[in-house]
């Protein structure tokens, strides 16, 4: 205003007509800003409403189809179709047991059915009725037959990959991921995609556009993210197999909250290309898509399935190693690392004893176990992590964010990137008595200043992955049982906790194969200690936790497996031995 002000009055004109013609400029550009932000605003909400009208309109279609298709199908044994796991289903379908069209019309029925309940899916795929009429060019695939949900992220031609964001809204793709396409080629249905957090960057799974997705086991939860729809509705019954994604613990963090099973393979061992992030070209943390479902034997066949030769073929920036169904179906005694505590933020009561039970079964079983501790993770969750996801000092993330609302779920989690770099700094520096993690987080959002900035963060990351190779040779382990944030959570607290992801993230970090099994519920004993939790910080972080997982009875519980880089087979193989361990300690 000083500036205008200055400006009229050097055109020579009187005081008063000065400070009536700087009044009458500042209001015509006050209006102006008014009116592009109700414009702008307009333009979202509206954007928001056709999305949510084509969602209403595909759900709607599907119903419609599912209807004709009882009434002349009655005699369809749905309650079987559901009841069998993938292996069988496959089984089944190959052998003309079963005919894709009645597991199909199922599936869509069931799919339904759970979204109603936990608002999971954000579009049928309608040219999945068309493809089911062409199936039987693909009889001898693997997956033939079977319906499969995919991550609202995994491009399928002719529709959105929102992100969960405004500004993704109305860009249809124009081919399917190299995923997808080999997914049909193995003779599998994509059927529907589902719900993730804006933005993907949380494990909350809640957007502007879709709204929240509920946990399956209880509404009162959050499903996790950011494969978060894809764990509600595999959890919920509506999906015998998912593809999601996961850079931070996305597939296995919902997969622990739904008490399913997931697995990140090692980056690169799966396609990405047509794998849409929130913001391209970081490559500190990595990202990687893989299989969801109810138990391990799905997931390795979806592997199976996936590491073929039309996927090598369609992308030869894969290594062409297929599936070594050797290495899974071994039986050999395996060394076993285990940790309950990663030194930087307390394991919940019941994740801490879902290791104890799983370890001593594990030695019964003959297995070795070895107490493990992982490398300087209270140094590299802020310094290669946070640094590593935000080097650019939030900047791509918070462009993504531009043009609509902010989502509840993510408001708390990005206040703090908002705010100006030398601000930041100012309470990172203030706070540092006060809260040992929170200024360090501060400082890390900040980014990086410099191109060779950048170069030594890069070079940090590969001499902390040869740091861990070499203290995971020194200690002479195969794999490792380690914990899996859990159980899920009350609503509105993962953005608040990002300190938590330390104990999926850090494999991303490392690019080390790492995968999630359900082993337990929270019982009333695990909700007794709870009250007594206090963190290894006993700051706001250790007390928000505290809140975050209390009312958990019931809730599933799970243990995370972890193997050295391209060891995928023998992780699969390690998830096996705990989910088989398991099962045979309740029988």
């Amino acid at each position: 205003m000083q500036i205008i002000e200055q400006f009229i009055q050097g055109l020579k004109v009187d005081t008063r007509t000065a400070s009536l013609l700087t009044t009458a400029v500042c209001g015509v550009g006050a209006l102006l800003v008014l009116v592009r932000t109700v414009s702008r605003d307009r333009t979202s909400r509206a954007k928001i409403q056709r999305a949510r009208d084509r969602r209403t309109e595909s759900l709607q279609r599907a119903e419609l189809a599912v209807l004709r298709y009882k009434q002349s199908h009655p005699s369809t044994d749905s309650a079987l179709i559901l009841s069998l796991s993938l292996s069988e289903l496959t089984r089944q379908l190959q052998d003309g047991l079963l005919n894709p069209e009645d597991v199909f019309y199922t599936y869509m029925e069931k799919t339904l059915d759970v979204h109603k309940k936990l608002n999971c899916c954000t579009d049928v795929l309608l040219e999945s009725f068309d493809q089911l009429k062409t199936l039987d060019s693909n009889k001898d695939g693997l997956l033939y037959g079977v319906p499969i949900s995919i991550k609202d992220n995994l491009a399928y031609e002719n529709h959105d990959c929102s992100c969960g964001v405004i500004i993704n809204l109305e860009q249809p793709v124009q081919k399917d991921c190299v995923l997808v396409e080999v997914l049909k080629k193995q003779g599998a249905i994509p059927f529907v995609k589902t719900n993730l957090p804006q933005a993907l960057l949380n494990y909350d799974c809640s957007n502007p556009i879709y709204g929240q997705t509920v946990n399956p086991h209880n509404p009162q939860k959050t499903s996790g993210g950011s494969s978060g729809g894809e764990g509600a509705l595999i959890g919920g019954g509506g999906s015998i197999l998912g593809i999601g994604t996961d850079i931070g613990g996305s597939i296995r963090i919902p997969s622990s909250f739904c008490g399913i099973c997931g697995f990140k393979p090692t980056t690169g061992r799966l396609s990405s290309q047509g794998l849409v992030p929130i913001y391209r070209g970081q490559k500190s943390v990595l990202s990687s898509a893989g299989p969801m479902a109810k138990d391990v034997d799905s997931l390795a066949l979806c592997m199976q399935a996936l590491l073929c030769d039309h996927m090598f073929s369609l992308d030869p920036t894969v290594p062409p190693l297929p599936f070594n169904k050797q290495i899974y179906q071994s039986s050999k005694p395996l060394r076993i690392g285990y940790l309950e505590n990663d030194g930087y933020s307390q394991p919940s009561p019941s994740m801490a004893r879902a290791i104890r039970e799983v370890k001593a079964l594990l030695e019964k079983a003959g297995h070795t176990l070895v107490p493990y501790r992982p490398v300087r993770v209270n140094e590299i969750s802020t310094e290669l992590m946070v640094k590593g996801v935000f080097a650019d000092g939030t900047t791509s993330m918070l462009q993504k964010l531009k043009g609509g609302p902010l989502d509840p779920c993510l408001r708390s989690q990005v206040f703090i990137y908002y705010l100006p770099k030398w601000l930041k700094k100012t309470l990172a520096f203030i706070l540092k008595p006060f809260s040992p993690r929170l200024p360090d987080t501060l400082k890390a959002v900040c980014g990086l200043s410099s191109i060779s900035d950048l170069w030594k963060q890069h070079a940090a990351v590969e001499d902390y992955i040869g740091e861990t190779i070499a203290h995971w040779r020194k200690c002479n382990i195969d794999v490792l049982l380690c914990p899996i944030i859990g159980p899920a959570f009350n609503f509105l607290y993962c953005g608040k906790l990002t300190s938590f992801v330390t104990y999926s993230m850090l494999y991303n970090l490392l690019n080390f194969p790492a995968g999630v099994v359900t082993v337990s519920t929270v019982t009333a004993e695990d909700e007794k200690e709870l009250k007594h939790y206090k963190g290894v910080y006993q700051d706001t972080w250790d007390k928000l936790f505290k809140q975050a997982v209390t009312g958990g009875e019931g809730l599933p519980v799970a243990v995370q497996c972890v193997a050295l880089p391209w060891q995928d087979e023998l992780c699969l193989r390690f998830m096996k031995e705990v989910e088989e361990l398991v099962k045979q300690n309740r029988k």
